[in-house]
């Protein structure tokens, strides 16, 4: 089966040569052809060019579905490398609480946040749980999103963190979105260990980690480094666990503090050290001379009224950045990659060919994934987005209230949205 895109007003992000990332001032370089032509063969990318050079492509004695494009710009489907949708229930309580002036901090220490959740999940089946979580990968489709990160971590048992893991597993395997399965066991000390942090960082080493991996439900392992919750040492001992399994590290450092979360991300050659709110000129002087990336989420910022990472500072620095969403119920409780690209413009000056560069092909990167999509290339994944009459990139950020996704392609296939 073969799909024709025709008409193309811009074909934005191609590449002949395609790379993992980019990075500093190639970040606002955002290669594009104008009235163009793609042509997908099953689930991948054949050939693309300008229409006048459509007649190379030979289609004949082929079913071929044709799309009109005109006036629309085709664009690689979001690849949001950050986000938690597995989670019981929702948290409007706490948000009242932060509005009547509570911080994050205090509502954790009254029993509300990432233990709250852990409590609803526990008492959750994983059906129920399911469920919940495929109306959240659908409304993500329909804001152009691609590929998905999703982290386990409500669950702080052995038992409930599996449970997780399965149902990121369960929606793998009926979803078209390409998903990657993060074990976050970290992400919180229950309140059975609250006065034994050691023991707790034991039974995620001891038996957590073996047995996620004897299931092969993650790919990646992540810590909460932070003050309060797990320090450098405890991530790296967790790290270290997980890599003899063949986890690849990723982490939340600095989203409260000087953690020492990208220093120990560094050290281990973490894929992605996320949330990066504060930063010193030391941290950005590591990550430069590193493969890990850095990776932002305003949404956070924006629903915390916490400072906003200095996305600026690193592009200018030379390093690259991805954008994602961090979806949750306690401090990003929306999937939208449109409001998180139209956040990073307005809120962190990132120009529109930045924050593209930022939500594709180093988003892709985040997740191990810009191998296959993230750009359009011959032989990727035809993950596509076809937006609504735009007259250009910049549209994308500026409607901030509006969703100008039109149509999405996942695997080669039109999607319902």
């Amino acid at each position: 089966m073969k799909v024709l895109l025709q008409n193309i007003r811009k074909l934005v992000q191609t590449e002949s040569n395609p790379v993992e990332w980019v990075a500093g001032r190639d970040m606002a370089k955002l290669p594009e052809i104008s009235d163009a032509f793609l042509l997908i063969n099953n689930e991948w990318i054949e050939d693309f060019g300008p229409m006048s050079e459509m007649g190379r492509i030979n289609l004949n004695d082929d079913l071929v579905t044709e799309i009109d494009c005109k006036g629309r710009h085709v664009l690689p489907a979001w690849c949001d490398s950050h986000s938690h949708i597995v989670y019981a229930g929702s948290r409007e309580k706490e948000f009242v609480g932060r509005i009547r002036g509570l911080s994050y901090q205090e509502i954790a220490y009254q029993g509300g946040g990432i233990l709250n959740s852990a409590k609803l999940l526990r008492e959750t089946p994983a059906e129920v749980l399911f469920e919940q979580a495929s109306h959240r990968v659908q409304e993500v489709m329909k804001h152009g999103t691609g590929a998905l990160e999703i982290k386990s971590g409500y669950g702080l048992t052995v038992e409930d963190e599996l449970k997780m893991l399965r149902v990121i597993q369960w929606l793998r395997q009926t979803t078209p979105v390409c998903i990657r399965a993060t074990f976050l066991g970290a992400h919180a000390v229950p309140d059975e260990y609250k006065n034994d942090v050691r023991g707790y960082v034991d039974l995620i080493i001891n038996e957590m980690i073996p047995q996620v991996a004897s299931e092969e439900l993650a790919d990646y392992i992540d810590v909460f480094c932070e003050e309060g919750y797990f320090s450098p040492e405890d991530t790296e001992r967790i790290l270290m666990a997980g890599m003899k399994y063949g986890l690849r590290p990723k982490i939340h450092a600095n989203e409260m503090g000087h953690s020492g979360g990208v220093e120990v991300g560094v050290k281990y050659n973490a894929l992605s050290v996320d949330h990066l709110e504060y930063l010193s000129d030391h941290d950005i002087e590591l990550l430069r001379d590193s493969e890990t990336m850095p990776t932002i989420l305003p949404g956070a910022s924006f629903f915390l009224g916490i400072p906003y990472a200095p996305a600026r500072k690193l592009i200018d620095a030379g390093l690259p950045i991805a954008l994602a969403t961090d979806y949750n119920p306690g401090s990003s409780p929306s999937g939208n990659m449109n409001f998180v690209g139209s956040l990073a413009a307005i809120k962190q000056k990132l120009l529109p060919e930045e924050v593209i560069n930022a939500c594709t092909i180093n988003g892709a990167y985040a997740m191990g994934l810009s191998d296959r999509l993230g750009s359009i290339a011959r032989g990727k994944i035809a993950n596509l987005i076809i937006t609504s009459e735009i007259t250009g990139v910049e549209s994308l950020q500026y409607n901030f209230g509006s969703n100008l996704i039109d149509t999405l392609i996942l695997n080669g296939e039109v999607q319902t949205i």
